[in-house]
């Protein structure tokens, strides 16, 4: 079986972590036997080539995790607890139709034959989900202890457009949508080195609209105790053909060496350098 994330150590420690939790497109038998969704469906709610456009990471020295599981085996960017009571068997009581078992696809077919039972759900928990974020939880915290904080860029890519049924999906997004939860989850020189990064390379930038960041940047992202998180999101129209769900071969590089070089910035000694700066100010 296909290992459930694949982690990519650099060849020089730095404090950032990149996680691509949404770029797989694999789906276990198990999982395979209680989805209903077509093949599109698998790709065009994925976050196709994020991992690609940041495989450079490493390199740039920054800690880079991959996950490989389609995100309608579980969605690792959800809480343990956002269980829609109609997609597993003793879920949560209020429907949600993409929580951690999805149970429509963006376009609005069913992603499951009928609800999962509660051992099919387990079995995702700890076969996905828990180890993955087990990982991630000890790659921070190993940054943390080694350097005083971490850096976590949470790197994820959206329709430039909205789906149907979206109050704006007639509007083009930006460029780019870093977010932050109203800059909480991180302190304002990594977000602005994040926002400075992408405008100077003349994209345009919309801070948390319409993504404010997921589980992971709000789970994660305590710069008081020293972990700063920023969720990114791609428009997919920079570096793919949304209709066919191909790369883009023009556009893709550039996106491609944007990701490196926000990785260098990122991983650059004088934003850290900033960072211990303030130390317990934040």
């Amino acid at each position: 079986m296909l290992p459930a994330f694949e982690v990519i150590d650099p060849p020089r420690e730095t404090p950032v972590v990149v996680e691509v939790p949404h770029a797989g497109v694999h789906l276990d038998p198990e999982s395979l036997a209680w989805t209903a969704a077509p093949a599109r469906s698998v790709g065009r709610d994925a976050d196709l080539y994020v991992d690609a456009i940041f495989a450079d990471a490493a390199e740039e020295g920054a800690s880079l995790l991959v996950a490989r599981m389609s995100r309608f085996v579980v969605d690792l960017n959800r809480g343990e607890d956002d269980v829609d009571c109609e997609a597993v068997e003793g879920g949560g009581t209020t429907p949600w139709a993409r929580g951690l078992i999805w149970r429509l696809t963006t376009d609005g077919e069913p992603v499951l034959w009928r609800r999962l039972p509660r051992r099919e759900f387990t079995r995702r928990l700890d076969a996905v989900y828990r180890p993955y974020h087990a990982r991630l939880a000890e790659m921070l915290a190993r940054k943390r202890a080694q350097f005083g904080f971490a850096i976590l860029l949470c790197a994820h890519s959206m329709p430039s457009v909205a789906r149907r049924g979206h109050s704006d999906a007639v509007t083009p997004r930006a460029d780019i949508v870093p977010g932050t939860r109203g800059r909480t989850t991180a302190a304002g020189v990594v977000i602005d080195a994040v926002d400075q990064h992408c405008r100077q390379r003349g994209l345009s930038v919309r801070h948390d609209d319409p993504y404010r960041g997921g589980f992971s940047t709000a789970h994660y992202g305590r710069p008081e105790q020293g972990v700063h998180a920023v969720q990114i999101e791609i428009a997919r129209r920079l570096y793919m053909d949304e209709q066919s769900l191909g790369l883009d071969p023009r556009g893709f590089p550039a996106v491609r060496e944007l990701g490196r070089t926000l990785v260098a910035r990122l991983t650059s000694p004088e934003l850290h350098e900033r960072l211990r700066q303030l130390g317990s100010t934040l």
